[in-house]
């Protein structure tokens, strides 16, 4: 706003005097840190963006046994004027290693040399067992050899989300991940699928390596299985820079729908390489009466990503949510434990044979 030409001089010396009486404000912490920030260079403002975010927002610093005061101690005296991008990026990378955590991530995009990514998470128990995606592809082609032996016909695949197949009286259904169909597609594929099985009294449900999508997918296949109304799970967010500064709990409900539904066995098959949703899809079916569990228990990485981005354009994300199962468990770090505990090794290709798939039979085979 402009000032007029032609205010008075004592107006203006009334006005003076005034501004130099009256007390300073106090000056928040916000402010203060804004004020502290405003010195800094760009490489020493991103370095407090990352850790000032994590801080108030990541949600497992006490599960992980990570003291993030004390990774600011040591790594922020290394970030100076000087810092180049690619020091800067290791040392938030190494910053964020501590976390182990697959939702955590740090990424530059770009192409060749300037595109970079780093993610904290650590190797499953069976990718350290079937390491390349040779040995992963036989994995899979060792499951099909048991399927055709025990009398089950061609797989048929739908949306390359989908594999699934028939026996006299058994069906076997995969899910390679939880996204990549609307609800429509979703609708339509499960309606097919559940209609051939329909007249089965038990399906083999494999979620094995499944890497997760999102929750809503998960759910919209749950209620093809489920008996009645029941809790799916609750979820708090992460607010603040205390241990407990978390929103409401919020609660997700899942009922019967869809136009076909099932009420036969489930055997479902999961291991550590089963992430993020597709813990959220073994939670759910753990609550289910006619469901068992065989196999590894899953990675146990539920929260969704928080997603954001530094100043300097580089991308990153955390895990911001606690997940609790209907009995008010969080199985962050854990993942869902299973009823038959079975764990695939890489003799089993050998023997041509999964000892995973032959137990889900076994169990099927008593009920029949």
């Amino acid at each position: 706003m402009n000032h007029p030409k032609n205010t008075a001089c004592w107006t203006v010396l009334i006005f003076v005097a005034c501004a130099l009486l009256a007390p300073a404000p106090a000056i928040s912490q916000e402010g203060k840190a804004g004020a502290e920030k405003a010195g800094l260079s760009a490489p020493e403002k991103v370095f407090e963006e990352l850790w000032g975010v994590f801080n108030d927002r990541y949600a497992f610093f006490k599960l992980k046994e990570v003291d993030w005061k004390a990774q600011h101690r040591k790594h922020r005296p290394r970030v100076t004027a000087k810092t180049t991008d690619d020091e800067l990026f290791g040392i938030l990378s190494e910053m964020l290693a501590p976390l182990k955590d697959g939702h955590v991530t740090l990424a530059i995009k770009g192409k060749g040399k300037k595109k970079k990514e780093f993610c904290p998470e650590e190797q499953s128990d069976f990718e350290r067992e079937f390491p390349s995606r040779k040995l992963q592809k036989k994995f899979w082609q060792m499951i099909a050899g048991t399927l055709k032996a025990a009398g089950f016909s061609e797989p048929k695949e739908l949306g390359e989300i989908f594999i699934y197949c028939r026996s006299k009286n058994l069906g076997y259904l995969r899910i390679a991940e939880m996204e990549g169909m609307g609800k429509k597609a979703l609708d339509r594929a499960l309606d097919r699928i559940l209609g051939e099985l329909q007249d089965t009294r038990g399906i083999i449900i494999d979620i094995r390596t499944n890497p997760g999508g999102t929750d809503d997918f998960v759910y919209r296949i749950l209620t093809r299985f489920v008996d009645k109304k029941r809790v799916g799970h609750y979820k708090k967010t992460k607010k603040g820079p205390g241990e407990n500064d978390f929103g409401e709990m919020r609660t997700r409900h899942i009922e019967p729908g869809g136009a076909v539904r099932y009420k036969g066995y489930l055997m479902v098959l999961t291991n550590d390489a089963s992430y993020s949703a597709a813990d959220v899809f073994a939670m759910l079916m753990a609550d289910l009466p006619n469901a068992t569990l065989i196999g590894d228990h899953t990675n146990g990485i539920f929260s969704d990503m928080l997603e954001k981005k530094l100043s300097n354009g580089w991308k990153y994300s955390l895990s911001h949510q606690r997940y609790y199962s209907s009995a008010r468990v969080c199985y962050e770090g854990k993942g869902i434990p299973v009823d038959v505990e079975i764990r695939n090794t890489r003799a089993d290709l050998k023997k041509g044979s999964d000892p995973v798939i032959a137990k889900a039979l076994e169990l099927l085979g008593k009920r029949l």
